[in-house]
């Protein structure tokens, strides 16, 4: 056996379509594309998704309402103005906010946030805190613990 000598299958290649070759041949003058317009003329037609010049779907969609965001935290926050009411030098945790009342429900990992003000040094062990939070709690002598 010789590479000349080496055939496609039987059946495996067609002759492709000769399209506007006259009547006889099934597919002439407009050739199955209509008479005018874009999509009658030679080479592509349009792009993938082309809506016609309107904003297409795929550019339209992040704009939409109650668009998710993927894998999105959830936090159980509370502010440091409700942390005051605590005595000074308690072990701050989730846990213990919740037996004291403090907080209500579980959402998730504890954030400290920042607004009202902290009198007492706290030791305070949290998910995350914020900026604002961390100096409040520094400043009145506590310590910022982030659990992992």
């Amino acid at each position: 056996m010789r590479l000349n000598d080496v055939l496609p299958q039987p059946g495996s290649k067609k002759r492709r379509r000769r399209i506007g070759r006259g009547i006889s041949a099934g597919q002439g003058a407009s050739g199955g594309y209509g008479m005018r317009g874009q999509k009658s003329r030679s080479g592509r037609g349009t792009r993938p998704g082309f809506e016609g010049g309107q904003i297409p779907l795929y550019r339209r969609i992040p704009k939409l309402k109650h668009f998710p965001l993927v894998n999105r935290q959830h936090y159980t926050i509370v502010n440091v103005s409700k942390l005051a009411e605590l005595p000074a030098n308690t072990q701050v945790s989730l846990e213990l906010l919740l037996n004291m009342k403090i907080l209500t429900t579980n959402d998730g990992p504890l954030k400290i946030l920042g607004d009202g003000e902290l009198g007492v040094a706290l030791e305070v062990t949290a998910t995350a805190f914020t900026k604002g939070a961390r100096s409040k709690i520094e400043a009145a002598g506590g310590t910022c613990i982030l659990e992992t």
